[in-house]
């Protein structure tokens, strides 16, 4: 068969497949958590934080004292696990580190398997994914816990990342789901806007980000079907928010990232390329619940691999017809989508909540003005910038959502800035905008008054 035909082939059965997937779960990993819908407990305050390194010991010196130095004021705990190395590193560490725990795995496992070792023995409420190539700056883990007392129901904060200089920053850690164009990868690290903080992020990065240890438990930690590594954060991340829990980046969190310091020498550019494609299949296929969404992101997906990797249409077939995940999301996979694809930004205002809250809902990035309550500001911006001084005096928060967006955007903001504040009043512009409210709260607990059109 010529190639041409093989790969039209391939195409149609991959497409076929996706619109045939059976509504029924892939198996995952173990679940060490409680069952679904069940609310997640607390363990001792504290931080476990969880390296996977395999022969990473040169990586591991370079890091530990700034990590021991940030924890110093926090009930905190480091767990190593050593994976598959055979560079003495469990030995190097309880000679030189014996504050930290080290878990031995004699052969190497997936970045899953290995993170899944350490959540398993942590003991505090809050774990910490860190990548051995990372170095945090001062401030890191205080910045990250910050997040979890601002942000209602969290499930995981994540870093800012920067690179070495001269080096391109391909990660910023406010990781979006959109594209501009059709052959471009689905999921890109947007730059982040100067104030930005708090941003509702498509999910956090596996190596330097702060998880709800309970809620992580809860989801079954880590998807070990993602090997040798990538997107199993994407995974865990959209996982939680259709619980309803989110996660936001953190522009306080800093970490350098030496990328790619560990896979780099076991596998090459070329193999990892195809292991992330791979491995972005098996997240539609075991993730996505919503059949509509599922069969959009399908086709989008299958139509850049014939361009990019054709020789995969083959695999994607097969996946599909696996089964994807049971049951109906808490929150809406549309709103997911919509709150973290780049049109929305959060910019934390200087006014400190002392008051009941007002939403303030607006066409234009005005000052709010409601007196006797602390506002909140959602509104629409022709681009995504920082907002003016007076804006920000005057605001507990402000929203921006891009006006060019689908109103799914605003929709969304305005849905998780209510879930976030629980605000006593709103304030709509204009009653043909309280549409994009219209779900976002029981009409009892807000007053909603509309302003001048």
């Amino acid at each position: 068969m010529k190639p041409g035909i093989q790969i039209a082939c391939w195409y149609a059965a991959a497409r076929v497949a996706g619109a045939l997937r059976p509504r029924w779960r892939s198996r995952r990993g173990p679940q060490t958590g409680p069952p679904a819908g069940s609310e997640p407990r607390s363990a001792e305050t504290g931080i476990s934080v969880i390296i996977p390194s395999r022969n990473g010991r040169p990586l591991l010196e370079a890091q530990l004292p700034g990590i021991v130095r940030d924890l110093e004021s926090l009930a905190a705990e480091i767990i190593v696990v050593d994976n598959g190395s055979d560079d003495d590193t469990a030995q190097w560490l309880r000679a030189a580190w014996p504050q930290v725990l080290v878990d031995v795995s004699p052969q190497p496992l997936s970045f899953a398997r290995a993170v899944n070792r350490g959540i398993a023995r942590a003991r505090y409420s809050h774990i910490c994914l860190l990548n051995n190539d990372m170095l945090i700056e001062p401030g890191f883990f205080a910045a990250l816990v910050g997040a979890f007392e601002r942000v209602p129901n969290l499930f995981c904060a994540t870093a800012q990342i920067r690179f070495p200089e001269g080096v391109r920053r391909e990660e910023t850690g406010k990781t979006v789901m959109a594209q501009s164009h059709p052959d471009d990868f689905p999921i890109r690290c947007d730059e982040p806007l100067p104030g930005e903080d708090l941003s509702y992020v498509l999910y956090g990065s596996g190596g330097c980000s702060l998880y709800d240890a309970a809620r992580l438990r809860a989801l079954g930690g880590v998807d070990q079907a993602y090997e040798p590594a990538y997107v199993e954060d994407l995974d865990l991340g959209y996982r939680a928010w259709q619980r309803g829990w989110p996660s936001v980046y953190v522009a306080g969190a800093v970490v350098e990232h030496r990328h790619r310091a560990t896979t780099s020498r076991y596998y090459t550019d070329a193999q990892l390329e195809r292991i992330l494609e791979v491995n972005y299949l098996k997240f539609l296929v075991r993730a996505v619940a919503s059949g509509k969404l599922f069969r959009k992101l399908w086709r989008q997906a299958t139509r850049r691999l014939r361009v990019k990797a054709p020789a995969l249409l083959g695999t994607a077939a097969r996946m599909a017809l696996g089964g994807g995940p049971r049951g109906v999301p808490e929150y809406p996979e549309e709103l997911i989508l919509a709150l973290t694809s780049g049109a929305v930004a959060v910019f934390p205002g200087h006014v400190v909540p002392s008051r009941p809250c007002a939403l303030v809902v607006s066409r234009h990035l005005a000052v709010p003005l409601c007196a006797g309550f602390d506002p909140v500001l959602v509104a629409f911006a022709k681009r995504l910038a920082a907002p003016p001084p007076e804006i920000l005096a005057a605001s507990v928060e402000v929203v921006l959502v891009l006006e060019e967006s689908a109103p799914a955007a605003f929709r969304a903001a305005l849905h998780q800035t209510v879930r976030k504040w629980r605000p006593a009043v709103a304030h709509i512009e204009a009653p043909q905008m309280a549409r994009y409210a219209a779900d976002c709260a029981p009409a009892s607990t807000m007053l909603v008054d509309f302003g001048a059109d």
